[in-house]
């Protein structure tokens, strides 16, 4: 199929997980994708993987002049920028009463700040551009609603769904559609982390909390990232021009909104 045929994207945190499914998909579909991530190496080992409508961009979503270069690459590569999806994040952990600054101040710059300010480059690029554009959001479950022990990260991700709610009712009278995807659990080498997070933080064995929360999903396990293709395909296409603002679960059932 080629319903992105012609089409120039930009994926931040595309060298390995979700985003890495997204790139192949997108190229299956005919888009010419950047493989942006702040690992140069893994962006390229990617890019290559990938073929020649692929390539690597380094790009840190917490530095301006880096997502200012990232976008000025991909105009300079493809001529146009026409897709960005924001799906660089990070993860972490901890009792209510644990929480650093730090910490949260980290997770703001990649997982707030860093989708605002990517997703306002692209807009910009875009707008200049003349011929409108989508731009996807990486939202998530946990953005619906808090968790004991994820407070920072919870939030981050409520944040992303309001900002994409605001950002897609101001910026489609530019014809750029802006929408988000809220995943349930997608299994990867992150979960390595987050297991083992869990397992310290509430006294389990390794591998117990990866478990419990498999068996708590009522399609009855995690999701491979070839599950959220589909729908970020859709929002990419000329399908979605009619959407514009909302976040869809892509969970197994885990939310219902």
């Amino acid at each position: 199929m080629t319903r992105l045929a012609g089409k120039s994207a930009l994926i931040t945190g595309s060298a390995r997980g979700i985003g890495l499914g997204f790139a192949e998909r997108f190229i299956a579909e005919g888009a010419t994708v950047a493989i942006a991530d702040i690992n140069l190496e893994a962006a390229q080992a990617a890019a290559k993987s990938l073929g020649d409508s692929a390539y690597a961009v380094q790009m840190d979503v917490s530095d301006q002049a880096s997502i200012d270069a990232a976008i000025a690459a991909v105009v300079d590569h493809s001529g146009k920028l026409d897709i960005l999806v924001n799906n660089a994040a990070l993860f972490d952990a901890s009792e209510t009463v644990d929480i650093t600054r730090a910490t949260y101040e980290q997770l703001y710059a990649v997982n707030v700040a860093g989708t605002l300010f990517t997703m306002q480059a692209a807009a910009k690029q875009m707008i200049a551009q003349g011929h409108g554009g989508k731009i996807i959001n990486m939202a998530s479950q946990a953005g619906r609603r808090g968790e004991p022990l994820v407070l920072v990260y919870c939030s981050t991700k409520a944040a992303v769904i309001s900002m994409t709610q605001s950002a897609g009712l101001d910026l489609i009278r530019h014809g750029i559609n802006v929408n988000a995807i809220a995943p349930g659990v997608v299994d990867g080498e992150h979960w390595d982390h987050v297991d083992a997070t869990f397992a310290r933080l509430e006294g389990k064995k390794p591998g117990q909390k990866k478990a419990e929360v498999a068996a708590n999903v009522p399609a009855g396990r995690f999701a491979v990232p070839d599950d959220l293709t589909g729908m970020a395909v859709f929002l990419a296409s000329s399908e979605a021009d009619y959407i514009l603002s909302q976040t869809y679960n892509v969970d197994g059932g885990q939310w219902m909104s």
